[in-house]
């Protein structure tokens, strides 16, 4: 048997095409369709091929039975008149998908079931008792891929809907009078539909704190984390910017990205296309909860973050680390320049000396008390740690003068420490407890 280039084509299309997401934009707003080509590939090739020769755009939807279905791709409207849709050849029944919420599937005639063409329909309840075996089944070959899409799916199954002839007998329209004729404005239009990339993606453990403050797999509310994974952004890299917030207030959304914690919308400090770094908001409970990366409305599959009521880290990037030995970024409160050994890439013999103040920062030391929450704020004064604070340089208790969030930042805890009198000279091991949490960091700090 021969195969046409038409059909070779549409083969080869499909081979690069498995769960490919496409976008049908509503009058009512979006509905991201995950396509499934493995379980129904000519049928999928049918919609694929009448979405991308215009067919489906500005197309409306005809018929919609309320618990049951809504069905479209029939009709587009020219001079105040529906217009059929002209029709390809019959694809034949692939079914094999169950007739679930949420499910598109192909429309055909009542007595043959390979007479699919141009027709579809969403399925609003659980049809599998009825349309997986009536005609042989019907052919399900794609899904809605997220909350959102269900939701629109439901705003149109919510309008009234009118028997106008045998035709149009259970039409939804919007802002409609009754005894009015029906005008395109009382319509729900398929404006485009379009393909998107490939949905994002969170590496297996691709979620920590941030890695400049000990990267933990464990945060809590007001931590940065960084999320790591493939097709989390687009081809823009960029952080946050003063216009990116408004009255003081973090974004939720950078470039289209968005990210939920718990659930919650997290705060969008980052956006690449592998990586995007977020503050955790607060108001979450405490375990396992699950960071979800949306991109232009794709959803990533859940990753799951630890939250904990605190989970502290002190500022001690890479490049503070010599062999084994990782050294905390302080500052000398007196010159603003940091602490700091000559063993140290690219800084000068800096060491702290007994009875000097220095600066600490930090994430995720926990609740303060003042002008300024935790998260998403830009911190406007003074605020005060919540929990008992307890810092040790080289064994010693060292007296913290100002122990909360960082004023004119957001997220960023400073800690005023002065160095015990009685320090000896040499790399100190620097500890800290916050509540009954303990730094898990392995920290020094160079005294002279």
């Amino acid at each position: 048997m021969k195969i046409s280039l038409v059909s070779a084509f549409a083969l080869f299309s499909l081979a690069h095409m498995s769960g490919q997401t496409v976008r049908m934009r509503t009058t009512l707003g979006d509905i991201d369709i995950t396509m499934l080509p493995e379980s129904a590939p000519k049928t999928v090739a049918n919609f694929m091929n009448y979405m991308n020769k215009g067919a489906y755009t500005n197309s409306w939807i005809h018929r919609s039975v309320r618990g049951f279905i809504i069905q479209g791709g029939g009709y587009t409207y020219k001079d105040g008149a529906p217009v059929d849709i002209p029709q390809d050849a019959p694809v034949g029944n692939e079914y094999s998908l169950s007739n679930i919420r949420g499910t598109i599937a192909m429309a055909k005639l009542g007595t043959d079931p390979n007479s699919a063409t141009n027709q579809w329909f969403f399925n609003l309840a659980d049809n599998s008792n009825n349309l997986n075996n009536a005609n042989n089944g019907y052919t399900v070959f794609g899904r809605i891929a997220n909350s959102a899409g269900l939701a629109v799916l439901d705003k149109i199954a919510a309008l009234p809907v009118l028997a106008l002839s045998s035709v149009f007998d259970s039409l939804p329209v919007i802002n409609y009078k009754a005894g009015n004729d029906v005008l395109d404005v009382n319509l729900i239009f398929l404006n485009s539909l379009t393909i998107l990339g490939p949905a994002p993606a969170i590496d297996a453990n691709g979620v920590v704190t941030v890695s400049g403050f000990g990267g933990f797999p464990s945060a809590t509310a007001g931590s940065f984390i960084e999320i790591y994974g493939v097709n989390l952004g687009g081809e823009v890299s960029r952080g946050w910017s003063d216009a990116d917030f408004k009255a003081g207030k973090a974004p939720t959304t950078l470039e289209t990205i968005s990210v939920t914690i718990g659930g919650q919308a997290a705060y969008v400090n980052f956006v690449s296309k592998n990586q995007v770094n977020v503050q955790v908001p607060t108001g979450i409970a405490t375990g396992s909860v699950p960071v979800i990366v949306s991109r232009d409305g794709q959803q990533s599959a859940a990753m799951q973050l630890t939250y904990k009521a605190l989970s502290p880290g002190l500022l001690a990037p890479s490049s503070f680390r010599v062999g084994s030995k990782q050294y905390v970024a302080a500052l000398h409160a007196n010159s603003s320049t940091f602490v700091s050994t000559a063993a140290i890439t690219g800084f000068p013999d800096a060491p702290a000396a007994p009875g000097e103040t220095l600066i600490f920062y930090g994430v995720g030391f926990g609740p303060v008390t003042g002008p300024t929450p935790t998260a998403g704020t830009v911190v406007t004064g003074q605020t005060a740690l919540s929990n008992a604070l307890d810092f040790k340089i080289g064994g010693n208790k060292a007296q913290v003068s100002y122990a909360g969030l960082s004023p004119g930042l957001v997220g960023l805890y400073q800690f005023n420490v002065t160095v015990p009198a009685n320090s000896a000279a040499g790399d100190l091991p620097v500890e800290v407890t916050v509540g009954t949490e303990t730094l898990s960091q392995t920290l020094l700090i160079p005294v002279k």
